[in-house]
C-alpha cells in the first residue's frame, strides 16, 4: 500500500484575493541602515565613490525596487504606486534610508515601501564595496539592519 502524504490545503500557497475589498489610501514608511566605516562615510560625503554618488543611485533603486516589488516577492499584488519618496540620512558610521510609498487601492503598501529600503541599501552596499573590504576581501563590519515599518496609514477615499 502506497503511503503518500495527502496535502494540507492550509499549506496551499496562493495570492490573497482582494477582489471584494474596496479602494482606500494608503500609506507606509519603512526605514532601514547600513553600517559603514569612516573612511567609507568621508567618500560618502564628498563625493568620491568610484561608481557614482551612492545616495542618488539609492535613490533611484529605492524607487525603482518599489515598483517592481511583485516581481520580487511573487504573492504580493501588483499596485497602481501613486508616489514613493527615498530619504537619505549620512550619519557617523552608517546611512539611513527611509521610504515612503503611496497608493490608492485595496491592500497596502508595506512590502514595496520595505523593498524600497531593503534593496536601496543593497545598492549602498555595491558601490561602496572596495572601500568596505580588509585585506582579506571581507566584510568586517559592515551590516544592513533594523529594517522595519516605521508607519503605516489607511484612510478612506473622500468622495470628490
Amino acid at each position: 500500500m502506497s503511503r503518500i502524504k495527502q496535502k494540507n490545503p492550509a499549506m496551499e500557497v496562493s495570492m490573497v484575493n482582494i477582489s471584494e475589498k474596496t479602494r482606500v489610501h494608503r500609506e507606509s514608511i519603512a526605514v532601514g541602515s547600513i553600517r559603514l566605516n569612516s573612511d567609507t562615510i568621508r567618500k560618502l560625503k564628498s563625493g568620491q565613490t568610484g561608481k557614482g554618488d551612492a545616495i542618488q543611485i539609492a535613490k533611484i533603486t529605492g524607487i525603482q525596487a518599489a515598483k517592481l516589488t511583485p516581481l520580487l516577492i511573487p504573492l504580493c499584488h501588483p499596485i497602481h504606486i501613486e508616489h514613493v519618496d527615498i530619504k537619505t540620512k549620512i550619519l557617523k558610521g552608517s546611512v539611513e534610508i527611509t521610504a515612503k510609498v503611496v497608493s490608492e487601492g485595496k491592500t497596502g503598501v508595506e512590502m514595496e515601501a520595505l523593498t524600497a529600503v531593503s534593496v536601496a541599501l543593497l545598492n549602498i552596499w555595491d558601490v561602496v564595496k572596495a572601500y568596505e573590504k580588509d585585506e582579506k576581501g571581507q566584510y568586517p563590519s559592515t551590516v544592513i539592519e533594523r529594517i522595519s515599518v516605521k508607519s503605516k496609514v489607511k484612510r478612506k477615499i473622500e468622495d470628490s
